[in-house]
């Protein structure tokens, strides 16, 4: 139906250059988002334009155009008025792009997207929009205004990446012409995944690992329900990393999770560590057994947009992996042979799946080892990082 995240290499190093527009540069979430940019091969030149930026200690680099280091008299109107903020973003883009001689805009999630459609136009510039999740599953769904946008858009932009074929598909649904949606994986830095074997001996604790933003796809209080109905085969070391966002409605999952905690009696089995830098993820994934993330489509729409970038970091990792039948995560995670799966909200079926990690630790050595050549081959941030390099060149020569 579309475009697979198969390409060559260019076929000549001549430089092209990328502006990438994101409104943050960068949450803590959103390493894979670094790791896309960062690794880029020397022939490409990458600008990033932001509206505002956070963690530039934990994410460094160079080339950063940030809206918010405008001057106050323009900060003061940005705040009042989302149209001047709009004019203004679209000024400095043009500027940019300009200034780079770019011939690729990279937008990124499908709302800023529509945002850049105007500015891509006016430059003539090719222009590649990607979707992450939310954009193309809670915004339609909420707002309808979204249809009729992303209508606009999918007319006016060259070519729009999915993280998998689930939700290619799910664009092509949303009225993206399909020989325009092409797959391209998120890559992670397999450098930076030390790959360990996960033994267990029974009788000692079971150290489980959950981690995310608390909001209610990531479906942590079926989690924590699910390793209630085990406590009492095994005894538990639970660590959460993660919290709310500020929003409302990530505040209110979080009240969920604290009553599903206290709901199944794990308070004194639970560490909640709040959201910690990428290094701190990493070397708790050395220290845990087992990583439990069982995404679910939100009674508001919202998914993954692919597979969650922690579970294809956790599977690299030699972690065994539980996690649901959910949007893009069986590309990274084979029932049985990766990792293991259960049906979104089945609380039985993810205990089951934790009962067979319990009966089977002599296995979790083969799954951990396939999980991390299974990585290596799809999702290493190099191969994918070509990949992209690929298919900028392509749209700069056409």
């Amino acid at each position: 139906m579309f475009s697979s995240n198969s390409a060559a290499e260019p076929e000549n190093t001549q430089k092209v250059a990328v502006v990438h527009s994101v409104r943050v540069w960068l949450e803590q979430t959103m390493t894979w988002l670094y790791t896309l940019v960062a690794n880029q091969p020397d022939h490409l030149k990458n600008h990033v334009i932001c509206n505002r930026t956070k963690n530039t200690d934990q994410f460094p680099f160079d080339d950063v155009l940030c809206l918010a280091q405008d001057k106050p008299f323009w900060t003061f109107l940005n705040a009042k008025s989302w149209k001047i903020r709009h004019w203004r973003h679209g000024r400095r883009l043009d500027g940019l792009v300009k200034q780079a001689e770019a011939q690729v805009l990279h937008s990124h999630f499908g709302n800023h997207g529509w945002e850049n459609m105007e500015a891509a136009k006016r430059l003539g510039v090719k222009h590649v929009v990607t979707f992450y999740g939310y954009d193309a599953s809670r915004l339609p769904q909420n707002e309808p205004v979204w249809r009729e946008r992303y209508a606009e858009l999918f007319a006016s932009a060259d070519l729009f990446l999915a993280e998998g074929p689930f939700f290619g598909q799910h664009l092509t649904r949303l009225g993206c012409p399909p020989e325009k949606v092409k797959v391209q994986h998120l890559g992670v830095d397999l450098e930076k995944i030390q790959f360990q074997t996960r033994s267990w001996q029974p009788g000692k604790p079971l150290k489980v690992l959950i981690a995310g933003s608390f909001v209610e796809k990531k479906g942590m209080p079926y989690a924590i329900e699910a390793l209630g109905r085990i406590k009492e085969r095994v005894e538990l070391d639970i660590t959460i990393i993660g919290d709310d966002n500020g929003q409302e409605r990530s505040q209110q999952e979080k009240s969920k999770i604290l009553a599903a905690i206290s709901d199944s009696g794990l308070e004194s089995q639970v560490r909640l560590l709040g959201y910690q830098p990428y290094s701190v993820l990493i070397a708790e994934a050395r220290k845990n057994h087992v990583f439990l993330s069982p995404s679910v489509t939100a009674s508001d729409g919202d998914s993954e947009g692919g597979a969650p970038v922690t579970i294809i970091e956790m599977a690299a990792s030699g972690m065994p992996v539980v996690s649901t039948f959910h949007c893009d995560i069986p590309e990274v995670i084979e029932d049985g042979k990766t990792g293991l799966l259960a049906q979104e909200r089945d609380v039985e079926g993810l205990a089951d799946k934790l009962n067979w990690l319990c009966d089977n630790p002599d296995r979790w050595a083969a799954m951990g080892t396939a999980a991390r050549k299974h990585t290596e081959a799809e999702f290493d941030s190099i191969g994918q990082s070509k990949r992209l390099a690929a298919i900028y060149h392509e749209l700069a020569r056409n």
